[in-house]
């Protein structure tokens, strides 16, 4: 499948910003099950200061604001051509080990209402890949998706008491439990083409485990399967924090206002 992928984000400012930085993870790489034909990235309102590749092996671009800046924006477009991998990324690549994947951080630490999710699922699934896809269900039936109960900072452990979340919060429960269980687990952000729309306020988020023999393997709880050709990856991490598509700071009185438009289709 090949799709054509345009993102859109525009920050405008109430104020003038005296300093501003941002650091960026816009940019997809080819590897298994999908190959990048091309990427550009445009910048108005701020300057390329510099490009580097983490220890997620995620391409990271920082971006510096122009001084006095009212207005960012930030325009990414490119094609990519998608093939059907069942979910599977394949073996383990990267600066950060795996045993990096299987301790918690402050988004994904595990409480009592995560070790209550994954009571039982070992004898109910003895197999891994069944066993990961009862979690995957587990946590769809625990916290249906629902817009509004939960925000960006908001751990695996909260999201499961509010009883509902979005593809953040679901993929933060999945990676705790699979790593309750034993299992290294990561966050994706990426993009999803969706069969009823072609614009979307959002990027995609979803998680994958890794299972011996088989390599990274992707579960995207708040739509119920593994990724499929529709899915793009651009970026992965312990966490939302390791993987966001933009984080950063800035210097300057008064508010801000942020929108995102994206568009995925098929070409």
């Amino acid at each position: 499948m090949r799709l054509k992928i345009l993102h859109t984000t525009t920050y405008h400012f109430e104020t003038p910003v005296t300093y501003g930085l941002q650091q960026l993870r816009l940019i997809p790489k080819s590897r298994t099950g999908q190959n990048v034909l091309h990427w550009a990235m445009q910048i108005d309102g701020g300057n390329l200061e510099t490009e580097f590749t983490d220890h997620n092996q995620n391409r990271v671009s920082l971006v510096s604001f122009d001084a006095h800046a009212r207005a960012i924006v930030l325009s990414c477009e490119g094609e990519v051509e998608t093939t059907d991998t069942a979910g599977v990324t394949g073996r383990h690549g990267g600066f950060a080990p795996l045993w990096f994947f299987q301790g918690p951080t402050d988004l994904t630490r595990p409480g009592t209402r995560l070790r209550a999710l994954v009571r039982g699922l070992k004898e109910e699934a003895p197999d891994d890949l069944p066993r990961l896809h009862a979690l995957s269900a587990r946590i769809r039936a625990a916290m249906p998706y629902e817009i509004g109960l939960t925000l960006a900072e908001t751990t695996a452990e909260e999201a499961l008491e509010h009883g509902g979340g979005v593809c953040q919060d679901h993929a933060h429960v999945f990676i705790a439990a699979a790593r309750l269980m034993g299992y290294p687990a990561r966050y994706v952000s990426g993009y999803l083409m969706m069969n009823d729309r072609v614009h979307q306020d959002a990027s995609h988020a979803w998680a994958e485990a890794y299972v011996d023999m088989l390599g990274w393997v992707g579960f995207d709880v708040s739509n119920g399967i593994s990724p499929d050709p529709r899915y793009v990856r651009v970026a992965t991490g312990r966490d939302y924090r390791e993987a966001a598509p933009i984080s950063g700071l800035r210097f300057g009185a008064g508010g801000e206002a942020m929108s995102i438009d994206i568009q995925v289709q098929q070409q």
